[in-house]
C-alpha cells in the first residue's frame, strides 16, 4: 500500500475503535467482542509506530476509552486513572520484561488476574468514604458516590483512620448475579446485556442508585492512588495494607522474577478461569518497587511498568442434538440448542439459545450438525457458524403450533418472534406470574417458581392480582408452609401494594415496556388512570420512547382486558401514583429536551448537561423531532446538520446562560 491508502486505512480504523469505544464505553451495549476490538486497536497501533506522522491528537491510541457521562457531575483525577498496554503473545511478555531491565535491576513483578468490570476510584478522609468517580477518560471521571455506597464490599469506614487516602479497583458483577439479571430480562423480554462488565457498567452509572442496589455490585481493590500518613514502597505491601484497612483486594496474586515464571503464572490464571465466580479478561503483569515504577514512568496513555496479557476467546465444535422451544410470558417461542457436551473456558456447556427463526435460518441451522459453540464475553454459550451438515438433513423450523397448549402461532407485524396468540396459554400465566413477582417489578418476597406452580396447579390463582385474595389458609394448604411462613407471605404480598407506581407498571408486562419504560410512563403521567387515558400522540413525546413501544402502550390500555385489570387494581387497593416529587413546571427548563454537540467556549459538556437537568430538563444524545433544543459549540458536526434540517432552534453558550439567567426556556 502506499502512504495515503495506509492513511485512508488508519482513518478508517479510528473512526471504528471511536464508535465501538462509544458502544462500550458510554453505551454498555458493544457489538463486537473484546478480542475483535484489540484487534482493530493493534492494527492501529502497528501502523502509527511505523508512520509516526499520521498520528492524531485525538487517535484513541492516545487516550483513554470513554467520557464522563453527562448525567453525572465531573470528577478531575489528580492521578491519572491509566489504561494498560495489551499483550496478546508470550513473545511480547518477553519483550516488557526485556525493556524493564534495560532500565531497572534486578526487577520482581507481581502477577493477578484482570478483571473485567469498571475501574472506580474511591476517596476516604480520616478514614471515612467521601467521594467515588469512574475512570471517564483517565483524566476527567463521573461522579458516582451514592451508586458506589451501595456495593457492601467497598467499606464505608476503613479500620484505621488515615489522614486521606485515593484507591482504585473494579466493580464488577459475579457470573450469578449476571445469570439471574439476564435471566429475569431475557423473561421479560427486554435487551439483555451482553457480559458482565457491561451489566456493571450499566448497573454503576444508573441516576437511580436503588436500581444499582439491586443488582448487587461487588468491587476489588487493587491499588493506591494516593495517601498521606503512611509510606509504602511496593504493590505487594500495598495490597497487603488495603487488606488490613478493610478493602477486598485481589483474590490471588504471585510475585515472580523473570519472564519464564510470569508466563507459568499467566497459564495458572487462564486455567482457572471456569472455576472463579467473576469474569476476568487476562492477566496483569506490574513491577512491584515503586521506586522502579518512578524510573520508568508513562507514555501519554499506558504506564511503562506495566503490561495487561488478553487471553483469545476459546472457540470449539460439537454436535447439534435437539431443539427445545419455550413459550415466554407474552406468547414468544424461544429455540434452544441441545448439544453434545463440551468443555468451554472451564465449564461444560451442553444448551445455546439459537434466539429466533431469523437467526436459525441466516444460518441454516439443523438438527445433527456440527456446529461452532463460543462463549460470548466467557459467559454466554451461542453458535458462531455451522461446520457441516448431518446427511439428508433439513432445515429446522419452528413448531406451527404452540408446544405449551396446542393454540395456534403466527408472526406479528413483520416480527422475527413466533407468538403464541392464546391468551389462556398456560405457560404465558406462568411466567406472567414470575415476572409480576420479580425483584425489578412487584419483589414480592417468598413467591419463587415453586410457590407460584403450587398456587396454579392447585387452582388458587389464575392472575396476579388473585395474589391479593389470597388467605392464609389457603397459604397453608401448599406443601411445607407453616403458620409462619404463611404469615410471612400474606405481609410480603400485602407490603407489595404500597409499592410506587412504576413497579406496578413493569409488572402488568406490556409488550416492549421494560422497567426505565414504565418509571417515563409514571414520570409523565404520574398515576396509572392517567398513563390509561393517554393517547398515542402523549405517550410518543416522551423522551425515549419510540413508535413501536409507544403503540404497544396505547394498544394494552386500549383493550377491554387492561379496562378490566385497571378495575381490579382499584378494588384491591394497589398503589397507583407516582410516589416521587415531580420536576416543578415554573422550573427553568422543564420540559424541555436538550442535544449538546460540539466544544463550548468555556462550559465542559458534562457541566452544561448538570446544569440542565438541575434546573428541569432533559439532556439526549442524539437530535429527533422531540429535542427542544440543540447547544452547539465548535466543530458541531451531524447533530447540528440534523438539527438544522429538522427545523430544531440552536443555541450558543452565551445564549444558554441567558436563558439560565432570565428563566426563559418556552
Amino acid at each position: 500500500m502506499d502512504i495515503n491508502e495506509i492513511k485512508a486505512r488508519a482513518e478508517e480504523l479510528r473512526s471504528q475503535i471511536i464508535y465501538h469505544n462509544n458502544r462500550y464505553y458510554n453505551e454498555d451495549s458493544p457489538e463486537i467482542s473484546d478480542y475483535e476490538y484489540d484487534m482493530l486497536l493493534r492494527e492501529l497501533e502497528n501502523i502509527e509506530a511505523q508512520y509516526p506522522q499520521l498520528i492524531t491528537p485525538d487517535s484513541p491510541t492516545q487516550r483513554v476509552g470513554g467520557d464522563a457521562a453527562a448525567k453525572f457531575s465531573p470528577v478531575e483525577h489528580k492521578v491519572p486513572m491509566e489504561s494498560l498496554h495489551d499483550s496478546f503473545s508470550p513473545e511480547e511478555i518477553r519483550d516488557f520484561e526485556k525493556r524493564i531491565r534495560e532500565s531497572v535491576e534486578a526487577p520482581v513483578f507481581i502477577v493477578e488476574p484482570k478483571i473485567d468490570g469498571l475501574s472506580v476510584s474511591a476517596e476516604y478522609r480520616g478514614g471515612v468514604f467521601v467521594r467515588g468517580s469512574t475512570r471517564g477518560d483517565g483524566r476527567v471521571g463521573e461522579d458516582i458516590t451514592e451508586n458506589l455506597k451501595t456495593i457492601r464490599s467497598l467499606p464505608m469506614r476503613l479500620k484505621k483512620p488515615v489522614p486521606y487516602l485515593e484507591v482504585r479497583g473494579e466493580v464488577y458483577m459475579s457470573i450469578k448475579s449476571f445469570e439471574q439479571l439476564t435471566a429475569r430480562q431475557e423473561e421479560n423480554e427486554e435487551k439483555t446485556f451482553k457480559n458482565p462488565r457491561n451489566a456493571a457498567a450499566g448497573s454503576l452509572r444508573q441516576k437511580d442508585s436503588k436500581i444499582t442496589k439491586e443488582r448487587e455490585l461487588d468491587i476489588f481493590v487493587f491499588n493506591v492512588q494516593q495517601i498521606e500518613g503512611e509510606e509504602l514502597t511496593g504493590h505487594k505491601q500495598s495490597l497487603e495494607y488495603l487488606r488490613e484497612l478493610g478493602f477486598t483486594v485481589l483474590p490471588f496474586y504471585y510475585d515472580c522474577n523473570n519472564a519464564d515464571e510470569v508466563l507459568e503464572r499467566i497459564d495458572e490464571i487462564g486455567n482457572m478461569r471456569g472455576e472463579l465466580s467473576f469474569q476476568i479478561d487476562g492477566a496483569v503483569i506490574k513491577l512491584d518497587k515503586f521506586s522502579q515504577r518512578d524510573i520508568l514512568g508513562s507514555t501519554s496513555k499506558f504506564p511503562k511498568w506495566a503490561e495487561a496479557y488478553k487471553y483469545p476467546p476459546e472457540e470449539k465444535e460439537t454436535v447439534l442434538v435437539d431443539v427445545e422451544v419455550n413459550v415466554g410470558r407474552t406468547g414468544v417461542l424461544t429455540p434452544t440448542g441441545v448439544f453434545e457436551p463440551i468443555t468451554l473456558a472451564g465449564t461444560t456447556v451442553s444448551r445455546a439459545t439459537l434466539h429466533n427463526s431469523d437467526f436459525i435460518a441466516e444460518k441454516d441451522i439443523r438438527i445433527g450438525d456440527t456446529v461452532i459453540l463460543r462463549k460470548a464475553g466467557e459467559i454466554i454459550p451461542e453458535v458462531v457458524s455451522v461446520v457441516s451438515h448431518k446427511e439428508g438433513s433439513v432445515p429446522y423450523k419452528l413448531p406451527e403450533k404452540c408446544p405449551s397448549c396446542g393454540g395456534p402461532v403466527n408472526y406479528e407485524n413483520g416480527e422475527s418472534a413466533l407468538r403464541c396468540t392464546n391468551t389462556e396459554c398456560p405457560a404465558q400465566l406462568m411466567r406472567h406470574m414470575i415476572h409480576y413477582v420479580s425483584r425489578d417489578a412487584m419483589d414480592i418476597d417468598g413467591l419463587g417458581e415453586k410457590v407460584l406452580h403450587a398456587l396454579v396447579e392447585n387452582g388458587l390463582i389464575h392472575s396476579p392480582f388473585d395474589l391479593y385474595r389470597l388467605t392464609r389458609e389457603d397459604i397453608l394448604t401448599l406443601e411445607g408452609k407453616k403458620d409462619k411462613s404463611a404469615d410471612k407471605l400474606i405481609a410480603a404480598i400485602e407490603k407489595s401494594k404500597s409499592n410506587d407506581l412504576y413497579r406496578l407498571i413493569f409488572g402488568l408486562g406490556i409488550r416492549h415496556v421494560g422497567q426505565k419504560a414504565a418509571k417515563l410512563l409514571s414520570d409523565r403521567f404520574r398515576t396509572l388512570d392517567s398513563v390509561a387515558a393517554a393517547s398515542l400522540e402523549e405517550i410518543s413525546s416522551i423522551e425515549g420512547f419510540g413508535d413501536i413501544m409507544a403503540q404497544s402502550v396505547a394498544d394494552y390500555f386500549a383493550s377491554e382486558k387492561a379496562g378490566k385489570i385497571i378495575a381490579e387494581i382499584h378494588e384491591l387497593g394497589l398503589n397507583m401514583e407516582n410516589q416521587s416529587e415531580p420536576v416543578s413546571e415554573s422550573a427553568p427548563f422543564a420540559g424541555k429536551t436538550f442535544v449538546i454537540t460540539g466544544t463550548l467556549p468555556t462550559y465542559k459538556r458534562s457541566e452544561a448537561s448538570a446544569i440542565i437537568e438541575r434546573l428541569g430538563g432533559k439532556v439526549s444524545g442524539s437530535v429527533s423531532k422531540k429535542t427542544s433544543y440543540v447547544l452547539a459549540g465548535e466543530e458541531a458536526g451531524s447533530k447540528l446538520t440534523k438539527a438544522q434540517q429538522l427545523g430544531i432552534t440552536i443555541i450558543s453558550e452565551e445564549e444558554f446562560i441567558k436563558m439560565q439567567n432570565e428563566g426563559d426556556a418556552q
